[in-house]
């Protein structure tokens, strides 16, 4: 894995082209990554966000998804950030999270297990696990098969 880097707020570590698509079984139009295994423990980190080795460019003939396995850690927050020119959605497996977002991020909402998520393009948004105990673990999906290039930190106001 990559040493983590820096931009602004947001802090990558992410795994090469080759460990990305080494666990994906390609059959010409139907790629699978198995959820069992080794490829099921594969993480990478984004943002205070650990992520399970999902479906991208980077790994599959991907031009306008990505999907991935989220975990957030106890207490921790992803800090302010904006998905340019993509939508993000989510579905919670486990946990309580909140989004403080909107400009200023002055609107929050709370959400659990079992509830859906839709995050427009060009929303600022924070996120928190509101749990110093249990993680909040979420399905994510996004119209942009790039992953993480094309989100910018966001500075929260003071």
């Amino acid at each position: 894995m990559s040493e983590p880097t820096s931009d602004s707020t947001l802090s990558l570590e992410d795994l090469s082209a080759d460990e990305l698509r080494r666990p994906v079984e390609d059959g010409g139009g139907i790629a699978v990554l198995r959820g069992g295994g080794a490829s099921g423990q594969i993480q990478r980190g984004w943002n205070g966000i650990r992520y399970r080795i999902g479906l991208s460019a980077k790994n599959v003939a991907a031009e306008k998804l990505s999907m991935n396995l989220a975990t957030i850690p106890p207490g921790a927050v992803a800090r302010a950030h904006v998905h340019v020119g993509f939508e993000v959605m989510l579905y919670i497996l486990q946990g309580r999270v909140r989004h403080e977002y909107g400009e200023g991020l002055r609107q929050t909402i709370d959400n659990e297990a079992g509830d859906f998520i839709f995050i427009a393009p060009g929303v600022p948004h924070e996120v928190f696990n509101l749990s110093d105990t249990e993680p909040v673990v979420a399905v994510v999906a996004r119209s942009d098969a790039s992953e993480w290039e094309h989100i910018v930190p966001y500075e929260r106001p003071r």
